[in-house]
């Protein structure tokens, strides 16, 4: 059984007695949380969508420590300018631990569901056939005819 759930602004796929390194919770080290912003949940081959959110759904974590990532360096260099730049970063990281993963309530979908529904949309949307606008028809005054080839100058050199 596994679930995609959004933690801290981000989607992970987390299951049962997984380590996962999020954004830095406000929760203290040893204490226990609950997400309910439950995207899918698997349940052996039952698959539980959420439009956007599965109600009733949770996954249960305990929050196992508070700590820095590893150091990004940010270069930046505008050639033949000499301009360069070098800044570095540590992402605060909290790592927990998902104890388990209750899945109550929601909508099923299966694959043989979704393929009627599209097949049903198609049949209901027809395009409207536009009418064609009549032509404009073309008279003497509005178009002119091409005008007639400029006479050549005669070369008179005495």
């Amino acid at each position: 059984m596994y679930a995609i759930v959004e933690i801290a602004g981000q989607q992970f796929k987390v299951s049962k007695d997984l380590k996962v390194y999020v954004h830095r919770l406000a929760n203290e080290e040893g204490s226990k949380v609950s997400f309910d912003k439950v995207l899918l949940l698997d349940d052996n081959g039952n698959i539980t969508l959420g439009a956007p959110a599965i109600e009733g759904a949770s996954v249960e974590a305990k929050v196992l420590s508070h700590l820095k990532g590893d150091k990004v360096i940010v270069f930046k260099k505008k050639r033949r300018k000499g301009f360069k730049k070098r800044n570095g970063h540590r992402q605060y990281l909290t790592q927990i631990l998902v104890e388990g993963i209750s899945a109550t309530g929601g909508k099923k979908a299966a694959k043989a569901e979704a393929a009627p529904k599209a097949v049903a949309a198609t049949e209901e949307v027809e395009a409207p056939k536009k009418a064609k606008a009549p032509k404009a028809e073309k008279t003497a005054e509005a178009a002119p005819k091409k005008a007639a080839p400029k006479a050549k100058k005669e070369d008179t050199q005495e």
